[in-house]
């Protein structure tokens, strides 16, 4: 099966794909599905709740773009989905180190799917409100990464918090000429990108690889699904990998490494951070913290072949 390429598909299939997501949209879980319980954990000098913003859903021309149907429907089986698509959680560590609290990604907000936008609700209930939150970093600028930033009447979210997003996400979705640029398919998230980084601005840094949020964690670079993809490491036992959607899948991309995931902006480089990503987090024992991994998320990742196994934390 040829492999999925956006920027090279014609602009028509760009749009069947983008519309085959509004598709999974309407046979979303309902937005009052009670969300999963908070798993915590402490890491060096880190306490972490990972707190749910629900479930998006995918469908598998997205999740599994170079599957054979025979393999298409066995993921989408142990993904507890069928040939529509499949639900993934979206998977948010909250962070307290000090006096900071600190989000990594803030969730959907309005501005995705109905099965998603719960974090704020889910953190009131461990009595977090918005006005507590110190810090938000952004992986990436995805809306069901970053489209909590403004509520539905467009005022910040969480008022107090410091915001951090790479210097290559910014420049990529902020880009004046993105429109003539970019393909069609990457015009709607663009509008939400520049959405979101507008509204906090004035109260956004700009960080490259390497560069600290606070002492013991760091930006690392894992670009492909954005051109600005960033993990954060924290260091502790072994270190902490929180990947974003550098690997988008526990249980489709450990096993199938070597597949294109469908909403990845440079297909092969991401191929290459995720290989890179897993070979680290493999060979060092590193600990890794998925987004849209089965919650919670956290785990290792153990060779298997040429491949890897998801072990639980």
């Amino acid at each position: 099966m040829p492999t999925f390429e956006i920027e090279n598909i014609p602009a028509t299939r760009r749009q069947m794909l983008v519309g085959a997501v509004a598709a999974a949209a309407s046979f979303a879980l309902p937005r009052n599905v009670l969300a999963a319980p908070v798993h915590t954990f402490s890491h060096g000098a880190f306490d972490i709740a990972v707190v749910s913003d629900g479930f998006i859903m995918l469908p598998p021309e997205v999740l599994l773009p170079d599957a054979s149907a025979e393999e298409r429907a066995d993921f989408l089986k142990r993904l507890g989905g069928d040939a529509k698509g499949a639900a993934v959680q979206a998977n948010i560590p909250l962070i307290r180190h000090g006096q900071d609290l600190i989000l990594i990604d803030n969730g959907s907000g309005t501005n995705f799917q109905p099965s998603a936008g719960r974090l704020a609700e889910n953190l009131k209930m461990l009595g977090v409100l918005p006005e507590h939150i110190t810090k938000v970093v952004f992986t990436h600028v995805h809306p069901d990464h970053s489209g909590a930033t403004t509520t539905a009447d467009g005022k910040v979210l969480y008022p107090n918090a410091h915001y951090y997003v790479s210097e290559a996400e910014w420049a990529f979705w902020m880009d004046e000429d993105f429109e003539a640029s970019q393909p069609a398919a990457l015009h709607g998230f663009a509008t939400g990108a520049k959405r979101d980084l507008s509204a906090v601005e004035d109260r956004l840094t700009r960080v490259k690889p390497g560069d600290e949020i606070v002492a013991g964690m760091a930006m690392v670079s894992t670009p492909g699904h954005t051109p600005g993809h960033m993990s954060v490491e924290i260091a502790g036992d072994g270190n902490l990998l929180v990947t974003g959607d550098a690997c988008t899948s526990d249980t489709i991309f450990f096993e199938r490494p070597d597949w294109h995931f469908g909403f990845d902006t440079e297909p092969e480089i991401a191929l290459k951070s995720r290989q890179m990503l897993l070979d680290r987090a493999s060979s060092e024992k590193v600990k890794m913290l998925g987004y849209h991994w089965t919650y919670p998320g956290v785990g290792f990742a153990e060779l298997a072949g040429q491949a890897y196994r998801f072990v639980p934390a």
